[in-house]
């Protein structure tokens, strides 16, 4: 009879195959995280499951892209798999990416109710979006610099927008900004322009709550530039709040293009809502007349890079000290209760030194009222006790004319 598998080795044999991450994208081991993103998209949009109703592996291709990009697209993630594999890194960790468009009604109300308790959701552009754009049948509409606009844009749609700057312009740095006083949630996004006439999608920020709004913001100024991604201090605060506070800012990453050529570019506003459109603001400005703002963004970025580097030190330090409090702690719960018990024994020696023979209460009331009107006080000689006073009230009269008349017989 042939033997039977263990527990263990069931559960190994169930465990999917996974392939080489660097294989699946097709990049290489040294392979910039431009062009990594660059190979994702490539591949989301060739095997996306809008795309490929009738094509069965296409969702596993599609499943298989992503989680080989979520592991290259984070620092952390990449060094401990380049270490030591997919042992090192947790599967369980990973950041859900969400496709709106390919979601059904309820699946969608659920997604909403996730972000809404604050689990990180990081949804996708719509795959019918990115792929107008790539065929070019997208309407495009110019924006001058200098000239905010107010819009509306349905839900998993976009606007495009052109912008025209000259050589002059492209020297003094472009920034590009939007935001929602309505605190929707939208993208910011950039994309190449093909030989074909076609638009792949180049970059990507979400929108994130600044005080009353939901902004978000692209700056090509010539040096490099950072954003920060939230979702992954999300990810860490819902587990531990101390690890969220040391990684609060390693999503604090450099932007991939630093600066623009003179030329047109293309830009979209993306509606991420769940289910309502998105009221925003656009505005491109140039950058060149604003030079204490952008030595002042480049010295506050230097400062938060600085920042990071004295977080992992400080974050060492704070763990060796937090163990000791913690073996301190406890040893000063059991001190005080070792003082405790000493001070308690020794009082009971103290009342041993008597003669007087030991006082035993009874619990019952019977015991109780056996005493009578004495009580024995082990501190002095018996006392009787005092009667107690009869507190019924007598009846008197007030006011009432008795007058008797001596004269008749009673």
């Amino acid at each position: 009879m042939p033997g039977h598998k263990s527990k263990s080795e069931e559960s190994d044999a169930e465990k999917p195959i996974r392939r080489d991450p660097y294989e699946v994208l097709g990049v290489s081991r040294n392979s910039t995280d431009q062009e990594i993103k660059s190979a994702y998209r490539k591949l989301a949009l060739k095997y996306h499951p809008d795309k490929n109703a009738n094509h069965p592996k296409a969702a596993d291709m599609f499943k298989e892209v992503t989680f080989s990009y979520n592991i290259l697209s984070d620092p952390d993630k990449r060094r401990q798999y380049d270490s030591a594999g997919f042992e090192a890194v947790e599967s369980g960790s990973q950041e859900l990416e969400l496709d709106l468009s390919s979601l059904g009604t309820v699946n969608t109300m659920f997604a909403a109710l996730f972000s809404k308790l604050g689990v990180p959701i990081k949804t996708t552009v719509s795959a019918t979006v990115l792929e107008e754009a790539l065929n070019g049948s997208v309407p495009i509409q110019s924006l001058p610099l200098g000239q905010p606009l107010c819009r509306k844009v349905e839900k998993q749609s976009a606007h495009f927008y052109s912008v025209t700057i000259t050589e002059k312009e492209a020297r003094g740095g472009l920034v590009f900004r939007v935001h929602s006083r309505e605190k929707s949630k939208f993208k910011l996004l950039y994309f190449d322009q093909e030989e074909n006439g076609g638009l792949s999608l180049a970059l990507q920020e979400d929108s994130s709550k600044t005080g009353k709004v939901t902004s978000a913001g692209m700056y090509f100024l010539g040096f490099p530039v950072y954003h920060m991604d939230q979702t992954q201090t999300s990810a860490a605060a819902a587990k531990d709040p101390d690890s969220a506070f040391f990684k609060k800012l390693d999503g604090f990453q450099p932007c991939e293009t630093t600066e623009l050529k003179a030329g047109t570019h293309v830009f979209a506003i993306y509606g991420d809502n769940f289910f309502k459109s998105v009221s925003y603001t656009i505005e491109v400005v140039c950058a060149a007349p604003f030079t204490e703002e952008k030595e002042s963004l480049r010295a506050v970025e230097a400062q938060i890079l600085s920042k990071r580097v004295e977080l992992s030190k400080f974050e060492t330090e704070y763990r060796e000290v937090l163990a000791q409090f913690t073996e301190m702690t406890s040893r000063y719960a059991q001190e005080m209760q070792a003082i405790d018990e000493l001070l308690k024994h020794r009082n009971e020696v103290h009342a041993s030194y008597t003669t007087l023979p030991v006082m035993k209460r009874s619990s019952s009331n019977r015991n109780k009222n056996k005493g009578g009107s004495k009580e024995t006080n082990v501190d002095g000689p018996v006392r009787d006790k005092k009667p107690i006073r009869d507190r019924t009230k007598k009846k008197k009269w007030f006011n009432i004319p008795l007058k008797v008349d001596k004269r008749k017989p009673c």
